[in-house]
């Protein structure tokens, strides 16, 4: 665990006691200023619950979905659009069903945040919709990174599902990669009671994480390549070009 956690002081009202909803898309490219969502999820857990509530959306991008996004989500093209509502109405309700929870001040959980949020960021604007600050967010790939920095192997949700002893069934599935990151934070929670903080208090300490996260990845990195860069931005990544 990093020395700084044992300065954190467990404190009343902490996040995973309250309302937590996680957040998943799945979509036609890993590059979130192109991507578009074919599929996304909210899993809504009350406090005191066992089990979280799913809400889905199947979405009709508008575009082809590029067969190795397809064998990764298992949504194809043909099944999006017979199936799928309009991107534009699926934006406006994923937007607004988050805007009325961060309003709220739930928790909300993404794994790796920079990417879900950038690219509903990028459909808002897509559709003329607007977007919600996301704040308070708990991400469990930069809180896993901070409690457990040199333990080796990949951080993906799988990985970390492996670590914490989460079920991961139908992983890329977005209704089952958000019940997954929910859980995944509520071990996080439960095994490092520094984190048994407030959302708001949780998540800037995060975006201090990732920054110094990020820049020892790009110290690393330019070992081999001095141009390298990695974005220290966090949940939202810094402004790039749509297509």
């Amino acid at each position: 665990m990093s020395d700084a956690l044992f300065e954190i002081t467990p404190a009343a009202g902490s996040w995973h006691t309250g309302r937590v909803v996680g957040f998943d898309v799945e979509t036609t490219s890993r590059h979130p200023a192109q991507a578009r969502i074919v599929s996304a999820a909210l899993a809504e857990l009350e406090p005191g619950a066992e089990a979280v509530k799913i809400r889905e959306w199947l979405v009709d991008p508008g575009v082809e979905i590029p067969p190795e996004t397809t064998e990764i989500h298992g949504i194809s093209t043909e099944y999006a659009q017979a199936e799928g509502m309009p991107a534009g109405e699926a934006v406006r309700q994923l937007v607004v069903e988050l805007a009325k929870e961060f309003d709220a001040g739930a928790a909300v959980v993404a794994m790796n945040a920079p990417y879900d949020f950038t690219v509903l960021k990028h459909e808002a604007a897509r559709h003329g919709v607007g977007f919600p600050l996301p704040f308070p967010v708990i991400d469990p790939l930069v809180i896993d990174k901070q409690v457990d920095k040199f333990r080796r192997g990949k951080r993906t949700l799988g990985d970390l599902c492996g670590v914490y002893k989460v079920v991961l069934d139908a992983a890329h599935s977005a209704a089952a990669d958000a019940a997954a990151a929910v859980e995944v934070a509520m071990c996080l929670a439960k095994q490092y009671p520094q984190l048994q903080v407030p959302a708001a208090q949780l998540h800037e300490m995060q975006v201090s994480w990732k920054a110094e996260q990020a820049a020892d990845f790009q110290e690393w990195l330019r070992r081999a390549k001095p141009e390298a860069v990695v974005d220290p931005a966090w949940p939202v990544q810094q402004e790039v070009s749509a297509a």
